[in-house]
């Protein structure tokens, strides 16, 4: 990933570096969404956390791979607590965010990139949505083939994600929903992107 390219990691590094961050994130229907509390999200104490992320936690073992590791969050706590953890993700800056913070372990690598050369796990961590990473069904299939090939018998994938068959309230989100499904997709896919200059 080019510098230029980016975005997310430039918002995550300057929120961690002091600076005001909004994060922006624009929808390919062409919904414009601006954050200002997310990149705070992505630095979390787990005394922050909310209660379901506090509860996934729990069902953690053994050694972890942290997919889309973003800021840290999740493999800093894991790391405290003994786990032996590998981050990944494709943001570099993300990455170099995670290095400062004190993350031993990580790595620029795509979800794509996962094989056996980085050994076993016993737990992977699809957490801020990161199931959606997948993407599609097809991709899903190919992707947890590759994780069965990373993974110790009996290792568990612990995910975060949208119930992609609930319709949203809001009617923005509900008209995208159609929009999908009119198209053939998975009415709850997104297709979206960060923008952040500074």
């Amino acid at each position: 990933m080019k510098d230029s390219q980016d975005a997310y990691g430039h918002q995550l590094y300057d929120f961690f570096k002091g600076r005001p961050v909004v994060e922006v994130v624009e929808r390919d229907d062409g919904l414009i969404d601006p954050s200002e509390t997310l990149p705070k999200y992505y630095l979390s104490e787990y005394k922050d956390w909310n209660s379901r992320e506090k509860i996934a936690a729990r069902y953690v073992r053994g050694r972890v791979l942290d997919v889309g590791s973003g800021g840290g969050r999740w493999s800093l706590f894991l790391q405290k607590k003994g786990h032996d953890i590998l981050g990944i993700d494709i943001s570099p800056l993300a990455v170099k965010v995670c290095k400062e913070r004190g993350l031993r372990n990580v790595m620029i690598r795509s979800i794509s990139k996962v094989d056996p050369s980085l050994g076993k796990f016993d737990t992977i961590l699809m957490m801020g949505n990161n199931f959606g990473l997948f993407g599609n069904p097809k991709h899903a299939r190919r992707l947890l083939k590759r994780f069965h090939h990373t993974t110790n018998p009996r290792a568990r994938i612990i995910a975060e994600s949208l119930d992609i068959y609930k319709s949203p309230v809001d009617p923005v989100h509900r008209q995208y929903h159609l929009r999908n499904r009119r198209r053939g997709r998975m009415p709850a896919r997104v297709r979206m992107r960060i923008r952040y200059l500074r």
